[in-house]
This record gives C-alpha cells, structure tokens and sequence, in this order.
C-alpha cells in the first residue's frame, strides 16, 4: 500500500477548503457582530433571518428550483427540445400500461396504509402490559432497521420458484410442496404479485405503526379506564368506543406517514421486479421514462402527478395539527 502523500497535487484542494472555512466564519461572526449592535427591537427578526436565512437558501436551490424546472419538463418532449403541452399528461391517462401504473399504486396507497395501521394496532393492544411485551415490540420492529432494497432482496428468496421437480429454495414454495401443492411463480402473475409485493412493505411498516399506537395507548388516562371497566365494558367494546377514540392522532400520523411513504415507494419494486410484470408504481415509471427509456417529458410530467398526489395529505395532516393544538 502507497502511503506517500502528495502535497503538491492535492494543496489547491487544501487551499479551497481552508478559504471555504474561513469565509463561513466569517459570515457568521458578522451576522453575529450585526446581531449584537442591532436595536433591542428588530433582534428577534434578525435572529430568525439569521437562522433560517440559509436553510431557506437551501431549500430553493434543492426543492423549489427543480420543482419548476421539472414542471416544465413535462410540457415539452422526450429530449426536451420542443413543446408539446398537455401530450404528456395525455399519455398518463390514456395508455393502458400507464394506468396499469396508476392502479397499482392506487392498490399501494389503499391497501398498505390499512393493513400496517391495523396490524399495528391488533399487536400493540395484545402485547399491551403483558410478561414479554419488550420482546413483542423489539421483534415486530426489527424489520424496521433492514433497508428496502434489503427487505425485496430478503423476499424475493421467499417467493423464488423452481420446477416443480428440482428442489425448492423458496420458504413459500417450499411450504406449498410439503403442503402436497405445486410451486409457484408467485412475482409474475398480475394482479395477485402486486400483494405479494406489499406484504413485504407491511412486514417493515407493522413495527412503526406498533411502537407508536403502544405508546399512544398508554398514554389513556386510567381514569378513562377504570370508568369503562366500572362500566361494565367488553373488551371489544373497550377496543372500539375507548382505545380507538383516544388515540385517533396517533392513528392519523401513521396512516398519514403511510400513505406519503407508499406514494414515493420505489425500493421493492425495482428490486423484486423492476416493474415489469404489471408491477410498476408511479415512483418506478418516473425513474423508467427519464433514465431508461430517454422519455424526460413523461418522466417529468409522472412526478409532477406524485407532487400533486401528496399536497392534499400534506394539508389534511397540517389542519390536523393546528385542530389539536387549538384543543389543547
């Protein structure tokens, strides 16, 4: 191994991030020398200019500037070198293999927000205050530190298919055979391999739900309760006119929070199938039309439309938050 370090080729370097350093301290002592001398009066909005001055910078070089530029886009065509207005969002809802892509993750957006919210739900009132509960709750959350591209690699060998002759090493196949069945190909058959595609995306989702609605759940006060039991309450009836209402933010937060990270999906798909066999979502097509197929118009106008789907979520979630505060 070469440990010799050469100073002459790599001093322009040094000398570019040592004048970086120094001109950012610079520009923060003088917004702070400013800061000190300013009247007493405009401190406060000097502080907060000061503060949110560069994350505001930030946020239009990151987020408002492409948000335009990629707007644009998806009026103009593939090489984005000529207008064609509203072809592309034509495309979108007109071509079969667009609205397959459209179904799908109207399919995601409905089913995967439920099933983590109440599977989340189901686990956290079972396990609440029992022998193992820490147990429970570090084993259904233990999903949660795998990547997705971990988790779709993890399950495309559960659901891997050999001939019906050869031995399996899929755990689905596998159990099917022992079962007296025959082995599937369970990622290849629409619309039945979108499922199996979400299951995968609730095994990881089912550990948030559970930790947040447990700690929600004990945040009901024992009054409520010990008033209900007195009552003379099932627990069923416990579940859905006592729980359920009480913690209703918290299930909000996790349906919210499922519902925008189901919208954005992109890492189970593109590892257990591409997108091919009608599988593909809004996220994966975006990311096909601009990279693969060279057509950034479509690509553009796909991410527009996702940018239009989560702004009302977004605001439900934000008047949610201002209705609780102003109840408190």
């Amino acid at each position: 191994m070469d440990l010799n370090f050469d100073f002459a080729a790599e001093s322009p370097k040094l000398v570019q991030l040592l004048i970086g350093v120094v001109a950012f301290l610079a520009f923060i002592g003088l917004m702070l020398l400013l800061l000190d001398r300013a009247p007493m009066r405009q401190r406060a909005r000097l502080h907060a200019l000061i503060l949110l001055g560069p994350a505001l910078i930030l946020l239009g070089i990151g987020l408002i500037i492409p948000g335009i530029r990629t707007t644009l886009l998806s009026f103009m065509n593939g090489d984005s070198s000529t207008w064609v207005g509203f072809e592309n969002y034509t495309w979108m809802f007109t071509q079969p293999e667009a609205l397959t892509v459209l179904r799908n993750t109207l399919i995601w957006v409905l089913v995967v927000p439920l099933l983590v919210t109440a599977i989340g739900l189901v686990y956290a009132v079972v396990v609440d205050n029992t022998r193992f509960e820490s147990l429970a709750k570090s084993l259904v959350f233990l999903p949660m530190a795998i990547s997705f591209v971990g988790a779709g690699i993890i399950w495309r060998f559960v659901y891997a298919y050999r001939p019906e002759e050869a031995d399996q090493i899929g755990l689905l196949n596998q159990i099917v055979v022992l079962l007296g069945g025959t082995p599937q190909q369970w990622l290849l058959d629409p619309p039945i391999n979108t499922l199996f595609l979400i299951i995968v995306m609730v095994w990881i989702q089912a550990g948030f739900a559970t930790v947040v609605l447990s700690a929600a759940i004990k945040g009901i006060p024992s009054e409520i309760v010990e008033a209900a039991r007195l009552d003379g309450a099932s627990p069923i009836q416990m579940f859905f006119r006592v729980t359920i209402p009480a913690i209703r933010p918290a299930v909000i937060v996790v349906v919210v929070t499922q519902c925008i990270g189901t919208l954005k999906l992109f890492d189970i798909v593109r590892t257990m199938t591409g997108g091919q066999f009608d599988t593909s979502v809004i996220a994966n097509e975006m990311y096909n039309q601009s990279f693969r197929y060279g057509e950034t118009g479509k690509g553009s106008a796909l991410a527009v439309f996702l940018f239009v789907l989560v702004i009302p979520i977004v605001i439900y979630q934000i008047r949610n938050l201002r209705q609780q505060r102003e109840a408190r």
